[in-house]
């Protein structure tokens, strides 16, 4: 008799919620990924998929290993939305209820792989991504594996990590490694379908890093979260640990999710569910975590002011020989649930009268409208932010010449997104005289350099370029800025790295960077 094809399930959902952002709704799922049923896997195996790359990668590595007939995917509902508020209750419970159903009616499974974030929230649940992990469990029983892949922001709960049996969560930051967890993962699940269990630890540190504090790659700037990782993978193969640990993820958190599982944590998943094991699992991930904490002195934000980031501009405009400078909006980035529309940058840079700036790309669908509506080579008073206003987005006015206009479809070519399929809106570059700015209708973060490049603008020639985002664009502008010439700014918006300006509720206090006397002892190995 012929073995039983492995049958696994499919399933996903990943959005970064920020708890003063507006809610997320079906439409801001339908922008990016709303994939049902074998879409799924259609598009895991596209040339250019939709979805992020864990999916194509875990479906990718099940077919090179089993072929596309020797394994019996069973795919449920995959969702990706940009980063915005709490998913609307509604939206999320039907949600829920589709995965529930699949689950069950599946019959005998032989795996579960989820694709998550890990920090979600609904406008009232606040820990989608655990709820998620334990409906899995609970449906498919004790003995199924179950694993998941994390982005590396992930706020982790207990719900999130006793479910599952391995637990993976990014290792690069930009992310750069969505693919290889996706693989790992699928190597793992075969690992598991060939009868290895596992044991996991998770030990969370009173420290919420800011965003700007948790860059990964290296190079001779702070990176103490990098530190963190890059200390993990050395452990991981070195006595005692070497072919017993499967994953360390060292997950930084997102911070403005304000929940009570904020917090960096460290997550060790080890071969073998015996006490040895565990041991195992909770000595490393004990390290980890108290090389971190005696390294809290780093996890403080350092950013440039814009006054000071005016002047630079205005300098390197000024003089051919000085390098170009790339200028974040680190408080104004999508990639953490902003808007994509404060003007501070904007306006400081035009009325200092800034030469050779090129800045993208600026969330305001009415505007590109209008520039539509007028035509390429139309001049005309450009009005931003005029339909949509807040704390942080308030509207300003230039004269303007519509440079040209794009359909917003483009396919991604650096970074996070490369290879990728992408949709802007219609769109458009608008020339205010010194400054270029790309107008965009689909809200996202700047991470990609065929953002300016789709309107035949040649970033090399420039000697400004500003960002809204805080630091996937360093994965697609590597090519054009080295670490030294990128200049982080302090301005509004509701993603500043000054944790301080915002009125946690929920957070575990007291904590690094917003208290003073904070303590932490390493928790004992409880068996």
């Amino acid at each position: 008799m012929a073995a039983r094809k492995p049958r696994i399930a499919l399933l996903g959902l990943s959005i970064e919620c920020s708890r003063w952002a507006p809610a997320a709704t079906r439409a801001d799922f339908e922008a990016r990924t709303w994939l049902e049923g074998k879409a799924i896997l259609s598009d895991a195996r596209a040339e250019a998929p939709t979805a992020l790359f864990e999916m194509p990668g875990f479906v990718r590595s099940m077919d090179a290993h089993y072929g596309r007939e020797g394994w019996d995917p069973q795919p449920s509902f995959l969702a990706i939305a940009e980063p915005g508020g709490p998913i609307e209750q509604e939206l999320f419970e039907w949600m829920m209820r589709r995965w529930e159903k699949d689950l069950a009616s599946w019959g005998e499974l032989d795996g579960v792989f989820i694709v998550l974030h890990g920090a979600a929230l609904a406008t009232a649940t606040e820990d989608p991504d655990g709820k998620i992990c334990v409906m899995a469990r609970r449906i498919v029983g004790p003995k199924v594996p179950i694993i998941t892949t994390l982005d590396l922001h992930a706020n982790i709960s207990a719900e999130m990590v006793d479910p599952v049996d391995v637990f993976i969560g990014y290792r690069t930051n930009p992310h750069l490694d969505m693919k290889e967890r996706g693989e790992e993962a699928a190597a793992a699940m075969r690992e598991l379908l060939g009868g290895v269990r596992t044991s996991r630890a998770r030990i969370r540190l009173p420290i919420f890093p800011p965003t700007v504090t948790m860059l990964t790659a290296k190079g001779d700037f702070n990176r103490p979260y990098g530190e963190m990782i890059d200390l993990g993978q050395e452990r991981m193969r070195q006595p005692p640990y070497a072919g017993k640990i499967m994953n360390v993820s060292v997950m930084g958190g997102f911070a403005y999710g304000d929940t009570d599982k904020n917090g960096l944590t460290v997550v060790v998943t080890a071969r073998g569910d015996d006490r040895a094991s565990a041991r195992l699992a909770h000595d490393l991930a004990v390290e980890i975590a108290q090389y971190g904490w005696d390294n809290r002195a780093k996890f403080y934000p350092r950013l440039t002011s814009l006054e000071e980031a005016t002047r630079l501009a205005m300098a390197v405009g000024k003089d051919p020989a000085r390098k170009p400078l790339a200028f974040a909006d680190v408080a104004d980035n999508p990639g953490g649930g902003a808007r994509g529309n404060t003007i501070e940058i904007l306006e400081a840079f035009h009325k200092a009268g800034a030469q050779g700036v090129l800045l993208g790309v600026f969330n305001d669908a009415a505007l590109a409208a209008e520039a539509h509506r007028l035509g390429e080579g139309a001049t005309f008073r450009a009005r931003f932010n005029t339909r949509e206003t807040n704390e942080f987005s308030r509207p300003y006015e230039a004269e303007a010449r519509v440079l040209k206009l794009s359909d917003g479809r483009c396919r991604c070519r650096r970074g996070i997104w490369a290879g990728q399929d992408f949709r802007l809106g219609p769109s458009a570059a608008l020339d205010l005289g010194g400054i270029i700015v790309i107008v965009i209708s689909l809200r996202c973060q700047c991470a990609d350099p065929i953002f300016f490049e789709m309107f035949g603008l040649d970033i090399a020639k420039a000697r400004s370029v500003v960002v809204k985002s805080r630091g996937h664009f360093r994965g697609g502008f590597d090519e054009f800025f080295a670490h030294e010439q990128i200049i982080e700014v302090d301005g509004p918006g509701l993603t500043s790295p000054i944790l301080s300006r915002f009125p946690w509720k929920r957070m575990p206090r007291p904590a690094i960077p917003l208290d003073e006397g904070v303590s932490w002892t390493a928790p004992a190995f409880a068996g």
